[in-house]
């Protein structure tokens, strides 16, 4: 019985790139579907998905089923196939059939070798290597390529290639190690391969693919000029591969005959190798022209200088590029990596007390120009006359001095760009120094103007020159004593009329501050909020009147700040330094014109807020003064807004940036307060834009984030309350008190409650005279804090009960909130001190008297800060205090379910509770009782306390506030009555005395 159930004719057609067409008959007539007879053929082949993945397609009536070309050697090598199906193949599948397995090994074992006439095409293909494969299988393949087309030759080769690529180069890490093991199989991009003279195997050798077996290697020598021999020549030599320092000189004639005196056992090899070295050596060496005809020896003549060069710096690569071996000078390799230098030495006694003295940033050093060029150090004149001789190569004091003219051409563009006469600014050594002499070409500080072109964006090649600046010894100590170094700036002793013990790092603080003044240069104090930047300003201050005395005519220093602390201000200068004179420019009574004119000659500092400074700028940058100091400088940060714009026009001798943010958001924040204390060293805004903000926030650019910190750093000082020197140095309890203005809308109310109650005083008595001035008193403090409190307007939602919050944050529109806000300059100063301690990730307890005082706060607070508030207060349930203190307490919490800040009535939460996890305590309003006062501070100054606690006492300038504040303060008589009781003290003085203590000084009200 016949074992075939059917009889199928193969017919197999490869293509140029390699792939297999196949395509069957069942007889002349009849020819296989492709569908049915991918199935059958491939049904045992499983890189094709048994034949499913297959391509089909349609040329006329016939079905052709496509192999892809990697598939085609394996596929024919294994011939697994169908049994009950006869399969008949045609001519060229049988050749396949009778190759492939031979091929397929030799590619197994990695016998196959770069294809020659492919490289010198542009391409790297692979193909079999003749002397691995056996004589009868070298035999059949080369009568197979014989007896068919050009066209199958073609596409077995590329077969065999695609092959290879799959089995061994298939991964981008296989592929990256050929590429680093045999770099010459990968020219650069539309050069063409240096193949010259050789041919397959003189080509494998030369790329290192095949082991050369002659006992030498030839290589062409560099000769430099020396007393026997004025003149750069070159000279082939036979290198002894045993031992390297052997170096048989011999002579290449025109007609390419090697003449020399070499061992015997060379012989052969010479003769077999050197009949393409001619050749080679003329496709590489252009000086090798038709000239040469007839010449013993084709290197005989001498090099000239401009030659030299060109052999060192193009054919001597080219010869590498091709094989060759080329022996160079041995200084060359090093000369050429290093880079030209070219140095501004600081003249030295520039900036010195005997020389000239410098004063801001704008401020002109002088210096001598040095270049260097390899380890040779030139002067400006030396460099001069080595440019005069037009030569490349330039021995100069004993050594050998490459001049590569494009360098050259760099220099003098970069020394013209930079007169010496004119002398660098202070500002460009700065740059130069703390970017650590970077290495671009100087390009006349384009970037400072936003004025670089498209070229000047492009990343910079290795011949760029290198500038640097060199420091004289007194310019030196100074940037290290900016950056920190050499123990900081130098102490100053401490002002006999500062009124307070300064802490070591606020003693380094002022010193610091001063030592800036003394160079015209700006400052950024940005230490953490509560370690003191107010008092080491104050004390800066007193310095400046002790050490400065004023000149008729010259202005006094400037303070700038939130109208929530001008209060604050008055009354800590007046506090530690009562020697100055304090003017406060605030308030629709302030001065103006000559008036205020003959106010900056009595003061030493005039306060006014951000706000009236851009109301007066026009006055205001009519005055050079002293000193211009920014307190809560981040109000400043958006550099384009009039109150950014007024400030940083004010003319001043020093500037001074105090904040505790100097970052919040963008880069360009930091722009604007650097722009105000050093203006234009950080380039203009729309430099910075593209040098720093772009590469740092959009490209995150770790180098150009290290630059802006190099920077930066000289001209601010932050320190963090986690330092370790800083907490060692601080107290475990620091209690600040703040002072603040009321807001207009609160003084004339303020000033109504009290003439209603003087008015009432004159009829009244006994009990009702008493509950009427208890009554006032609570109108008084009430109004202190918000005059919503008084005016009884009505929250826009109520609280669920027990405080518990609800879903959504936001209650109030943007701008009903500002109103809300703005109202009250407690709730403003609360709000930036809180926004700031919860940037650095802090917690809070806020402490006030009044319900509706506290249900305002958690509701502003909520959603200024879109987080969880919680409120404790007398309507608290015992489960709802629980909760609180316990979701208080967590640190597991998810980040938008855990509450940072935390409002309490100060008789529910004052006593009993544990909340250690704030470190900053408000007291919003004050409890007349100061023991009251420290038990609620010590809900977190407690056993369990890891951070120090900044406690916050507001007090409201010129109202009752600040009096009883003041008696406590100076223990006066009241002072015990105080202490011991609440208020009804106060309902026993008589009427002047009430109308003493309720009446508002007008003298901080500005």
């Amino acid at each position: 019985m016949h074992p075939y159930t059917e009889t199928i004719e193969v017919h197999v057609a490869l293509t140029g790139y390699g792939d297999a067409l196949f395509y069957g008959a069942l007889n002349t007539h009849h020819f296989v579907p492709g569908q049915s007879l991918k199935q059958r053929l491939f049904a045992w082949h499983p890189p094709s998905f048994y034949g499913t993945e297959l391509e089909v397609r349609q040329i006329e009536e016939i079905e052709l089923v496509v192999l892809p070309a990697e598939e085609v050697i394996p596929f024919f090598a294994e011939m697994h196939t169908l049994l009950h199906i006869e399969w008949k193949w045609d001519e060229q599948a049988e050749h396949l059939i009778r190759l492939a397995p031979a091929l397929a090994s030799s590619i197994e074992k990695r016998k196959y070798v770069p294809s020659f006439e492919a490289y010198r095409a542009g391409q790297l293909q692979w193909t079999w290597d003749p002397d691995s494969l056996k004589k009868q299988d070298r035999a059949s393949l080369t009568k197979v390529i014989q007896q068919t087309d050009e066209s199958y030759a073609e596409g077995l080769g590329a077969a065999y290639s695609a092959f290879v690529f799959q089995r061994w180069y298939s991964s981008e890490e296989a592929a990256t190690d050929l590429r680093r093991e045999f770099p010459q199989l990968f020219p650069e991009r539309g050069t063409l391969p240096k193949t010259a003279g050789m041919d397959a195997q003189s080509w494998l050798v030369s790329i290192g693919w095949k082991a050369d077996a002659a006992p030498f290697r030839p290589m062409l020598q560099l000769q430099e000029p020396d007393e026997d021999e004025p003149s750069w020549r070159l000279r082939l030599v036979l290198q002894n591969k045993l031992d390297a320092a052997v170096l048989v000189p011999v002579m290449l004639d025109s007609r390419g005959r090697l003449e020399g005196e070499w061992p015997e056992v060379w012989t052969p090899f010479i003769l077999d190798r050197s009949a393409g070295w001619l050749d080679q050596l003329r496709a590489h060496l252009p000086r090798l022209g038709s000239s040469i005809s007839g010449r013993r020896d084709v290197l005989s003549d001498p090099l000239g200088d401009q030659e030299a060069w060109q052999f060192l710096t193009q054919d001597s690569g080219r010869l590498l590029a091709a094989g060759w071996q080329v022996l160079l000078p041995g200084w060359w390799e090093a000369a050429r990596k290093k880079k030209p230098k070219l140095r501004a030495k600081v003249q030295p006694e520039e900036g010195s007390e005997r020389g000239q003295s410098f004063f801001g940033l704008d401020s002109i050093i002088h210096f001598d120009w040095r270049i260097a060029i390899g380890d040779t150090d030139l002067s400006e004149d030396e460099f001069a006359d080595l440019v005069a001789r037009n030569e490349r190569l330039v021995r100069f004091r004993g050594e050998w001095v490459p001049l590569d003219p494009d360098l050259l051409e760099q220099i003098r563009r970069a020394m013209g760009g930079v007169g010496r006469e004119q002398g660098l600014s202070f500002q460009d050594i700065l740059h130069l120094h703390l970017l650590h002499n970077e290495q671009r070409e100087y390009r006349n500080q384009k970037w400072k103007e936003g004025q670089q072109t498209e070229e000047d964006q492009q990343p910079q090649d290795d011949q760029n020159i290198r500038l640097e600046v060199e420091l004289n010894e007194h310019l030196n100590r100074v940037i290290a004593q900016l950056g920190g170094g050499q123990g900081g700036a130098p102490s100053l002793p401490i002002p006999t009329g500062l009124h307070a013990e300064l802490r070591s790092y606020q003693k380094e603080g002022f010193a610091w501050l001063g030592f800036l003044r003394r160079f015209g240069l700006g400052a950024c104090l940005a230490d953490d909020m509560g370690l003191g930047k107010t008092i080491q300003f104050i004390t800066y201050l007193l310095h400046i009147k002790d050490h400065e005395p004023r000149k008729p005519g010259q202005a006094p220093v400037l303070l700038i700040c939130p109208t929530s602390v001008l209060g604050n201000w008055q009354k800590e200068i007046s506090r530690f330094a009562p020697s100055i004179n304090v003017s406060l420019h605030y308030g629709a009574r302030r001065l103006s014109g000559e008036e205020f004119r003959e106010q900056t000659e009595q003061v030493d500092i005039i306060i006014t807020s951000f706000a009236t400074a851009t109301l007066d700028q026009e006055m205001l940058q009519t005055y050079t003064w002293a000193c211009i100091c920014l307190d809560e400088a981040q109000n400043i940060k958006n550099a384009q807004t009039k109150q950014s714009l007024a400030v940083r026009s004010f003319p001043a001798k020093h500037r001074i940036a105090m904040t505790g943010t100097p970052i919040e958001n963008r880069l360009s924040e930091l722009w604007s307060i650097y722009d105000f204390i050093n203006p234009g060293y950080l380039g203009n805004a729309r430099a910075f834009q593209t040098r720093f903000i772009s590469a740092i926030e959009k490209d995150k650019d770790e180098q150009r984030m290290q630059d802006l910190q190099q920077l930066v750093k000289p001209f601010m000082l932050r320190r963090k309350k986690k330092d370790p020197n800083i907490q060692l140095d601080l107290p475990d309890k620091n209690e600040m008190k703040t002072y603040i203005h009321l807001t207009g809308e609160q003084s004339a109310l303020y000033d109504q409650s009290v003439q209603a109650l003087m008015d009432k005083m004159k009829e009244l008595e006994g009990i009702k005279r008493k509950g009427a001035i208890l009554s006032a008193l609570t109108q008084l403090k009430q109004l202190c804090d918000h005059p919503l409190l008084l005016t009884k307007e009505a929250l826009p939602e109520e609280l669920p009960e027990d405080g518990a919050l609800t879903s959504a944050y936001d209650v109030y529109s943007p701008q009903d909130m500002a109103m809300l806000i703005s109202r009250s300059a407690k709730l403003e100063r609360l709000m930036e001190l809180v926004r700031e301690l919860r940037d650095e990730g802090e917690r809070c307890l806020i402490f006030t008297q009044y319900i509706g005082m506290g249900q305002m706060l958690q509701q502003v607070l909520r959603q200024e800060l879109q987080e969880p508030v919680l409120y404790l207060h007398g309507g608290t349930s015992k489960t709802g205090r629980d909760r609180m203190i316990e979701e208080f307490q967590s640190r597991t919490l998810p980040e938008d379910k855990q509450p940072s800040v935390f409002i309490l009535s100060i008789k529910a939460g004052g006593v009993g509770l544990n909340l250690t996890a704030a470190n900053h305590v408000f007291h919003f309003d004050r409890w007349w009782n100061p023991a009251v006062e420290n038990q609620a501070t010590d809900r977190a100054y407690r056993m369990g306390q890891t951070k120090d606690v900044q406690v916050h006492k507001f007090i409201s300038l010129g109202t009752l506030e600040e009096r009883i504040d003041e008696m406590l303060e100076s223990k006066q008589q009241l002072s015990d009555n105080i202490i011991t009781s609440s208020e009804n003290w106060i309902t026993e003085l008589s009427t002047d005395e009430l109308q003493d203590l309720f009446t508002r000084r007008r003298d901080w009200s500005g």
